[in-house]
């Protein structure tokens, strides 16, 4: 399963961006997809998940009330509305994914089979 993440860049502390993940995988639609981050001498730290169906989600605390997860199967991508942006959130961001059709989604990086290359998210305050 080959994943392209896109649609980071810079942004001012409090702005927006929207990250997307993209396949082709024929059957991405059961594949759970999770976001990690990683800044610059940090370890790298899950972000957001979603189930296979888009029915159930997950966030790290830093996360919640800022960032929205959401998948469009059809289109087979994953989205990551991220609100409200902090210097804190500057890091790349990876979205992985694998073989899942359970409700219960993990958020630890060990479970995720497929990679991909990650997307550059700078914000500055």
């Amino acid at each position: 399963v080959q994943l392209q993440a896109y649609g980071g860049g810079s942004v001012q502390a409090g702005g927006s961006l929207r990250l997307s993940c993209a396949t082709s995988e024929r059957f991405f639609n059961n594949y759970a997809v999770g976001w990690f981050r990683q800044a610059p001498g940090k370890e790298r730290e899950f972000v957001s998940a979603i189930s296979w169906n888009g029915g159930n989600t997950y966030y790290a605390d830093s996360a919640k009330g800022r960032f929205i997860i959401s998948r469009d199967n059809a289109k087979k991508t994953v989205y990551l509305q991220m609100n409200g942006l902090k210097a804190d959130d500057t890091a790349k961001y990876y979205c992985a994914a694998y073989n899942s059709i359970s409700t219960k989604v993990s958020t630890t990086a060990d479970a995720y089979h497929f990679w991909g290359q990650g997307t550059l998210v700078t914000v500055s305050s």
